[in-house]
């Protein structure tokens, strides 16, 4: 009994034990746990700390992109801001000096506009009232003007309103002067017309008392020459002078071109850039000749003479001389007459006005530089053989190609070129070369002599008529050549002139038209009908398009 009581005690004892270990165990594993949690916990939280400061960096880098954007935002807009403003101040600049550039013109043109009427008031016949008011308001009008400019003289450009003011002067002096010359014109007119009118009563006086002389010496000479014709006949080539003439420039032209062979053949890059600048230099300026204005014509001119003169010109924005090169000056000269024929050949034969402001460009570069004339003759010659005149013969083993070629025509690869055409070059050639004759520069020097004058006009007429005429050719050129030189040649030779007109009338123009076929008969009708008109006024008119005094004033 005691041993079941001892050891029901035992395993009470013992049950007690393992309950109070199964407690403790509990109480380890769950104070193991918490601690796991906690150190869970202390980790989650150290993370989260981590992550927050990880958050906070990232933050702070976004927000430091983003300040560092909008910092590059205001500097590029404070640069373009700066840009903006340095463009506004350039634009301001150029607008200035264009503005300032335009005011000083306005000044110009306002002080030669005063400059007029000068010479305007000496027209009318006595002081008048109404020229001292015209005077008094255009030197208003001209303090005006150089009241504005003495307040831009300190280097401030002239505002809009400053220009509106000058342009306002301006636009009044304009008026001024028109109204000025209408009456001057006016009463020129008047003075004009009665003086017309009292030249014509002298001259219906003068005429009818020269009727008769008139019609005894026209017989006289039309029978003496009919005696000399038959007797000496007429010749089928130039005179001996004037082929020695045409050769000598020939072989100047050909030396001249041989010159500067080199520059042509050139392989240098540097050397064939510069022979296309003096080309376009020499050039362009002849084919911007134009009856626009006096002022663009002489500011054609100055460019021409500046550049045979050695001196730098502006092409195309680049800055050119002749003296960039040893050959550069035959170059030019050589190339500047070859382009004014070929005005003449394309320009005036499709607008025969367009030979006046040519030709005087042409004749004044003649004056200055006699060379670029001589230049001008080969060429005119080497192209239109009867501006000597001269009706080169075939030579033995010349082809008929190369032969026609002499003669003026273009032969290509698809033939020769029709007459049409071929008369229409000729025609424009002649034109020119009739204006040259007879124009001066009229900025030039007066003192010397013409440097290709009016004596050889009366040369070539002389000798045309002296030779046996060709078919359409004679007959087209002598009506180009009166048509423009008729009317300076009348004037210079008076009845002289009107002895050759009847001589072509009489006598050439019957030979002209025996040697004429029917589908030629345009040209010879032309001409007929000019040398009648002609003869029964005795008078030629003023060709069209010749450069009157106000065009220089333009």
């Amino acid at each position: 009994m005691e041993l079941s009581l001892r050891q029901e005690l035992q395993e009470k004892l013992v049950a007690s034990v393992a309950s109070r270990e199964s407690e403790q165990l509990k109480r380890f594993e769950e104070l193991m746990e918490l601690k796991q949690r906690q150190e869970y916990q202390s980790m989650t939280d150290m993370m989260d700390r981590e992550y927050a400061l990880i958050g906070r960096q990232e933050k702070l880098k976004e927000e430091h992109k983003n300040r560092i954007k909008i910092l590059n935002l205001r500097l590029r807009e404070a640069e373009q801001q700066r840009l903006r403003e340095a463009e506004f101040e350039r634009q301001r600049q150029v607008e200035g000096r264009e503005r300032l550039r335009a005011l000083n013109a306005v000044q110009e043109e306002i002080l030669q506009l005063n400059q007029l009427l000068e010479p305007a008031a000496p027209t009318q016949s006595g002081p008048s009232p109404d020229l001292t008011s015209y005077s008094t308001r255009a030197n208003q009008l001209c303090s005006q003007v150089s009241e504005v400019v003495r307040m831009t003289a300190e280097g401030e450009f002239p505002s809009v309103e400053d220009m509106t003011v000058a342009e306002r002067a301006l636009h009044e002096m304009r008026s001024l002067i028109r109204v000025m010359q209408e009456a001057a014109a006016q009463a020129q007119e008047k003075r004009k017309k009665e003086q017309e009118e009292e030249e014509e009563r002298r001259k219906m006086a003068m005429l009818q008392a020269q009727e008769d002389k008139w019609m005894d010496e026209r017989i006289v000479f039309v029978w003496g020459l009919k005696s000399t014709l038959l007797s000496e006949g007429l010749q089928t080539k130039a005179e001996q002078s004037t082929l020695k003439w045409y050769q000598e420039l020939q072989d100047s032209a050909n030396q001249c071109a041989q010159s500067f062979e080199g520059l042509n053949n050139t392989k240098d890059i540097q050397t064939k850039k510069l022979r296309m600048e003096l080309q376009k230099a020499a050039t362009i300026p002849v084919s911007q000749i134009s009856s626009i204005s006096g002022s663009k014509l002489r500011e054609i001119f100055d460019k021409i003479d500046k550049l045979l003169s050695g001196r730098s010109v502006v092409s195309g924005g680049k800055s050119v001389s002749t003296s960039q090169h040893p050959n550069g000056l035959d170059f030019v000269s050589y190339k500047l007459a070859e382009k004014f024929v070929k005005q003449g050949e394309e320009e005036v034969a499709s607008h025969h006005e367009a030979a006046f402001p040519i030709a005087v460009v042409a004749s004044g570069v003649w004056e200055l530089h006699p060379k670029v004339g001589d230049f001008i003759l080969a060429h005119l010659h080497k192209k239109c053989p009867y501006a000597v005149p001269h009706y080169p013969p075939m030579k033995d083993g010349t082809s008929v190609e190369e032969y026609q070629k002499i003669l003026g025509y273009r032969v290509e690869d698809g033939g020769v070129e029709a007459q049409d055409s071929f008369l229409k070059r000729m025609s424009g050639m002649i034109r020119l070369y009739a204006a040259m004759i007879q124009l001066r520069w009229p900025y030039g020097s007066k003192q010397g002599p013409d440097p290709h004058g009016l004596n050889n006009g009366w040369r070539w007429l002389a000798q045309m008529l002296n030779m046996e005429p060709l078919a359409d050719v004679t007959a087209t050129l002598l009506f180009d050549f009166l048509e423009v030189c008729g009317n300076a040649l009348m004037k210079q030779y008076q009845v002289q002139f009107w002895k050759l007109i009847l001589l072509i009338q009489e006598e050439y123009l019957p030979r002209i038209e025996a040697v004429t076929s029917q589908g030629q008969a345009g040209s010879v009708t032309r001409l007929k009908q000019f040398l009648e008109s002609s003869l029964r006024s005795r008078q030629i008119p003023p060709p069209k398009g010749q450069l009157s005094s106000h065009f220089w004033r333009s």
